[in-house]
């Protein structure tokens, strides 16, 4: 297989289209934005204006072997027409990148194996393509992403206040959420439910005052929460599949 779609080519869907036309891959990318076409085609990327949520024909765009979908939509009836249109195709295997948000706050560490929030979106679609027997699905549950210019020292500006300082921060890094991506390709590992999240667990209080403190800007505020409300994702079932080490690692040091 050569041939990859990435449906939604942003912060992730760009650098990773990039990671594989890098790599021989011929790549097709979409986007919401006409504006962005011609950036996407100057990179080589074979340029898709799409939207799932107007229910359009997207065949020419499905005409390959992979699709990786980056986009934020949760629009389930939207996925479900998506779906029915893969089938048609000559798609063979799909990742579909979801998130950890689909995991309750109840003070544990969370795995693949643990409940999901009842009637979360993001859950819903997951299992229309658990459901699907016509094509491979793997999904990944990315923590939450920075990187490139999605720095969390940017993040609750104008002294806004940060809920729950004393839980933990559950987050990602995109390098890594590429390569991950690479590896489950490369390693033809398919029909699997995956979280993807750094080791490293700090508390949102320190996480957030040293963010702020590396770029030269005033410490943060904290909501003074008196009920505790956190969850720690765990990577384990990933790293050992894949046998994957973590590029970003230490939150603390990036």
């Amino acid at each position: 297989m050569n041939n990859i779609s990435v449906l939604g080519c942003g912060w992730l869907g760009k650098p990773l289209s990039i990671s594989f036309l890098e790599e021989g891959y011929l790549v097709k990318g979409s986007t919401t934005s006409i504006d962005k076409i011609e950036t996407l085609e100057k990179l080589d990327i074979d340029a898709y204006l799409l939207n799932i949520t107007e229910f359009e024909e997207y065949y020419d765009f499905l005409q390959t072997d992979i699709l990786i979908i980056a986009i934020t939509s949760k629009d389930v009836e939207a996925f479900e027409n998506l779906i029915s249109q893969i089938q048609e195709s000559t798609i063979q295997k799909v990742i579909f990148i979801s998130s950890t948000s689909v995991y309750p706050s109840i003070n544990r560490v969370m795995t693949e194996e643990d409940e999901v929030i009842k009637n979360h979106p993001l859950a819903e679609i997951e299992d229309l393509f658990r459901k699907n027997n016509f094509f491979e699905t793997t999904i990944i549950r990315f923590a939450g992403l920075f990187g490139a210019e999605r720095h969390p020292a940017n993040w609750f500006k104008n002294q806004k206040e940060i809920p729950q300082p004393e839980g933990f921060v559950n987050m990602i890094h995109r390098e890594d959420c590429i390569e991950i991506i690479h590896n489950i390709i490369n390693q033809n590992c398919w029909n699997e439910t995956f979280n993807a999240c750094s080791n490293d667990h700090p508390k949102r209080k320190d996480f957030y005052s040293v963010a702020k403190e590396s770029k030269g800007l005033e410490p943060p505020k904290f909501k003074q929460e008196t009920v505790l409300k956190w969850k720690v994702i765990s990577s384990n079932k990933i790293q050992k599949k894949l046998d994957y080490e973590f590029i970003y690692d230490d939150l603390l040091q990036i």
